[in-house]
C-alpha cells in the first residue's frame, strides 16, 4: 500500500472527524454512562459512539486499511502497529471531557507499512482541524503552522502529562518536572496529549515530553509536528515510532536541551 493516496486519506480524515465531533458536541456535559477502564482512565458512551462512526466512514473510503482504536477491538494487539493501519483516538482528554473542561480532541493518523504519513487533530470546541501529510506541511483550518523557534529553556513554555496508575512513570515524570519547572518559563498540563502536540506544531508550546503514551494518542501529533519543521524524539533522541515508551517533541533546538536534563537524570534512558 505504499502508493496510498495520502490527499484522499486526508479528505476521509476529515470526514470522519466531522461526525466524530458531532457525538462529542452531542454528549459534552450530557452524559450518563462513565466508567473505569482498568489502569486506562474513563471510558463514557461518547469515546464509544465517536469511534463507531469513525471507523465505518474510514472503512467506507479504505476497506483495505484496518483501523486501530483505543476503544475497539485492537486495544492491546501490538502487532497492528508496524502494519499499514488507522490509528485512533475518538477521544483524547476522557478526563477534561467527564469533568466539563473544553480541552478534548479526536486523533486519526494514518501509518503506511511502519511509517507515520498523514494525520489529523479535531479540535470541537474551538472549532479547530489541525492535519498534515508527509511532505505536504501542517496546517491548521487551512493556515501553515510552523513550530518555534525558541532557543533557550528560559524563554520555553514546555507541556507534559501525567498518568498515576504507573507509580514508577509518575515518580519519575515528577522528578523530570521538578528539574524543568526552576529552568522554563512555564509547564502547561492540559490533560490530553494530541492537543498538546497540536500546541507544538503551532509555535505556542516550544517542548511537549511524557512517557507511557499509547499509539493513538501520538500517531497523528507525530505527522503534524515533523511537518511543523519540529523533531519528534524518544527520550534517548531517535526518531519517534509508534511503540516506543517514551516521547520528546518540539523544535529542534528546545529538544535537544531537554534530552540533555533527562540524560542527566536517567542515563539509562
Amino acid at each position: 500500500m505504499k502508493n496510498l493516496d495520502l490527499s484522499k486519506a486526508l479528505t476521509a480524515s476529515r470526514e470522519a472527524a466531522q461526525e466524530g465531533r458531532k457525538v462529542l458536541l452531542h454528549y459534552f456535559r450530557q452524559l450518563k454512562k462513565v466508567q473505569e477502564k482498568a489502569h486506562a482512565g474513563l471510558v463514557s458512551e461518547a469515546d464509544v459512539e465517536s469511534e463507531k462512526i469513525i471507523t465505518k466512514v474510514l472503512q467506507k473510503h479504505f476497506p483495505e486499511v484496518p483501523v486501530l482504536g483505543e476503544e475497539g477491538a485492537f486495544l492491546t494487539k501490538d502487532e497492528h502497529i508496524s502494519r499499514t493501519t488507522w490509528v485512533v483516538d475518538p477521544l483524547d482528554g476522557t478526563t477534561n471531557y467527564v469533568h466539563g473542561f473544553h480541552v478534548f480532541c479526536i486523533s486519526i493518523g494514518l501509518q503506511v507499512e511502519g511509517e507515520l504519513v498523514a494525520g489529523l487533530i479535531d479540535v470541537p470546541i474551538l472549532d479547530k482541524t489541525y492535519e498534515a501529510k508527509k511532505g505536504g506541511g501542517a496546517y491548521v483550518n487551512g493556515e501553515k503552522l510552523s513550530v518555534s523557534k525558541t532557543a533557550a529553556l528560559r524563554d520555553s513554555l514546555l507541556a507534559t502529562g501525567f498518568f498515576p496508575d504507573n507509580t514508577d512513570a509518575l515518580k519519575d515524570q515528577l522528578r523530570i518536572f521538578a528539574d524543568l519547572v526552576y529552568e522554563a518559563r512555564g509547564i502547561r498540563r492540559a490533560g490530553a496529549a494530541a492537543y498538546d502536540m497540536c500546541m507544538v506544531a503551532e509555535g505556542v508550546f516550544d517542548s511537549f515530553w511524557e512517557p507511557n503514551l499509547k499509539p493513538w494518542d501520538t500517531a497523528a501529533g507525530a505527522v503534524l509536528i515533523r511537518e511543523a519543521g519540529g523533531s519528534v524524539w524518544n527520550y534517548s533522541g531517535e526518531d519517534y515510532k509508534l511503540g516506543d515508551t517514551t516521547l520528546l517533541a518540539g523544535n529542534t533546538t528546545v529538544c535537544n536541551l531537554l534530552k540533555e536534563r533527562i540524560k542527566k537524570l536517567y542515563p539509562s534512558k
